[in-house]
């Protein structure tokens, strides 16, 4: 049974960062493709960033691209999403899945609220 357990969202002002991190189990997670999603009030789900099962390859939604960082650790089956110049739009659940392919159930995400 896949797990996908989200933390680190939170409360940042404008121009701020968050760290967000999804542990996962059930899965051989060094063989998937993975990904960050969120989704806002009223909006559908969107993939935000991707990265290859190394970490060689990672692609971005142009609205994040070059302030969010996607990165993994296989080790400890972990993928982390490095949030920097925050702005309200930003604010959402956030989630991880797999990045391309058909997804599994979804955890309960993370609050991500960008506000001052």
């Amino acid at each position: 049974q896949v797990q996908l357990v989200e933390s680190g969202g939170g409360l940042v002002q404008p121009g701020g960062s968050l760290k967000l991190s999804c542990t996962t189990s059930g899965i051989i997670f060094r063989t998937k493709h993975m990904g960050w999603y969120r989704q806002a009030p009223g909006k559908e789900r969107e993939r935000v960033a991707f990265i290859t099962t190394t970490g060689g390859g990672t692609d971005y939604a142009d609205s994040v691209r070059g302030r969010f960082t996607i990165s993994r650790d296989n080790a400890k089956s972990t993928l982390y999403l490095q949030m920097n110049s925050l702005k309200p739009e930003d604010t959402a659940v956030y989630y991880c899945n797999r990045g391309q392919g058909g997804l599994w159930d979804w955890g309960q995400g993370t609050q991500v609220t960008v506000s001052s």
